[in-house]
C-alpha cells in the first residue's frame, strides 16, 4: 500500500454539491461546497426534483475545482469517493453516477459511502490524534443517532430518533414562528434573545428507562399548541422566548442521553457531528455537561458540520485501507441504516 494516498471525495445527498480531495483520511487538500439554500428558501424547505437539477449543472465544475485547488490531476488520486444513501435518491443519483463515470473512465477504485459515516468521519479531520474507541452523537436535519464507535468502520447504535430528527424539529419550528428556512440556525440566532425558562415544554417518556432513544414530535405538537392557544386566547407570543424553550428542551435531551452512553460503555470521549453540532446552545451544553463529568467533547468546525466531502474522504480512506471497494453497479440507496452496506 502507498504511503500517501489521495481520494477524490463527491457528496450529493441533498441540497449541497461537494468534492474534495483528502490525503491519508485526516489532510484536506481540498474541500470545495456548492450550496443550494439560496435556491430552497423560497419553497421553505428542500425540492428534491429543484436539488436534482442543481446538482446536474454544477457537479462537473464543482470536481474539477476541487482538483485544481488541490494541486492533483486524475493521476494522483488513488481512489474515488461517493455518498450512496441515505438522502435523497435523485440527489444521490447524481453523484453517484458522475463517480461512476469517472472511476471507470480512469480506472481507478470505487467506494461508496455511507452519509452518516462520513458525519463521524468529520472528527477524524479535525483531531488527527483521535482514535476509536469512542461515542459520537449524529445530529442532522435527517438524523439523529448515538453510536458506539467500535473500530473505523464498526458501529454500535445506541440510541436514536423514532420520529423526527432534531433537525426537522427546529425547521418546523422555525417555519411556525415565521423564521423561514433554514430553521436551525435562525431559531439559535433568535434564542440568545430570549428566556429559556419562560416556557416548559416536555420531553419524551418512554416505558423503558434505560433507552437511550429520542422522541421530538411530542415536542414539535406541545410548541405548535402553545402558539395555537396563545394565537385563540389573544395573548402576545415572545417569538425569543419560544425559540429559547424549544431548544433548551432539544439541547438537554441531546446531551442528558449522549453524557449517559459515555458512561455506558466506559469511554471519556464524545464527538458530535451533522449539521446541528453548529448549534451554539448544544456546543456550550456539552462543554459544561463535559466538564463536570469529565468527558471530553469534540466538535468539527462548521464547514465540516454541514454536508461535505471531505468527512466522505476520510471514512472512505479507512474503508479503502480494510480492503473495502465497490463495483459499478453501486445504486443509491435512500434508506440505507448504519453500518450497513
Amino acid at each position: 500500500m502507498k504511503e500517501t494516498m489521495n481520494i477524490l471525495a463527491i457528496e450529493s445527498s441533498c441540497d449541497e454539491t461537494a468534492a474534495a480531495v483528502i490525503q491519508n483520511g485526516r489532510k484536506v487538500l481540498s474541500n470545495i461546497i456548492s450550496s443550494q439554500i439560496d435556491i430552497h428558501t423560497k419553497f421553505g424547505g428542500v425540492v428534491p426534483e429543484v436539488a436534482s437539477r442543481a446538482h446536474v449543472e454544477v457537479i462537473s465544475n464543482v470536481v474539477e475545482e476541487a482538483l485544481s485547488k488541490a494541486d492533483c490531476s486524475l493521476e494522483d488520486i488513488d481512489a474515488i469517493a461517493v455518498t450512496y444513501g441515505p438522502g435523497l435518491v435523485g440527489a444521490l443519483l447524481v453523484g453517484i453516477q458522475y463517480a461512476k463515470g469517472l472511476a471507470y473512465a480512469v480506472k481507478k477504485p470505487l467506494i461508496g459511502i455511507n452519509h452518516i459515516e462520513g458525519h463521524i468521519s468529520a472528527n477524524f479531520i479535525q483531531y488527527s490524534d483521535l482514535k476509536p474507541p469512542f461515542v459520537c452523537l449524529v445530529v442532522s436535519g435527517g438524523h439523529t443517532y448515538i453510536v458506539y464507535m467500535k473500530d473505523y468502520g464498526e458501529f454500535e447504535i445506541m440510541g436514536q430518533t423514532r420520529d423526527d430528527a432534531a433537525g426537522e424539529a427546529y425547521d418546523k419550528i422555525a417555519r411556525a414562528i415565521g423564521l423561514g428556512y433554514p430553521g436551525g440556525p435562525k431559531i439559535d440566532k433568535l434564542a440568545k434573545e430570549g428566556n429559556p425558562d419562560a416556557i416548559r415544554f416536555p420531553r419524551a417518556n418512554f416505558h423503558d428507562p434505560d433507552t437511550l432513544d429520542f422522541s421530538f414530535s411530542g415536542l414539535k405538537s406541545a410548541v405548535l399548541n402553545y402558539l395555537n392557544q396563545s394565537e385563540m386566547k389573544g395573548i402576545e407570543i415572545n417569538r425569543a422566548d419560544v425559540a429559547a424553550s424549544f431548544q433548551k428542551a432539544v439541547v438537554g435531551f441531546l446531551v442528558d442521553n449522549s453524557i449517559r452512553a459515555c458512561k455506558i460503555k466506559g469511554v471519556d470521549k464524545i464527538a458530535v457531528a451533522g449539521g446541528v453540532a453548529s448549534n451554539s446552545c448544544l456546543r456550550q451544553s456539552f462543554k459544561e455537561a463535559g466538564s463536570q463529568n469529565g468527558i471530553d467533547v469534540l466538535f468539527p468546525d462548521s464547514i465540516l458540520c454541514t454536508d461535505n466531502a471531505a468527512m466522505v474522504g476520510s471514512a472512505a480512506y479507512y474503508e479503502f485501507m480494510k480492503g473495502r471497494t465497490s463495483s459499478l453497479n453501486l445504486n443509491a440507496v435512500p434508506n440505507l441504516k448504519l453500518g450497513e452496506r
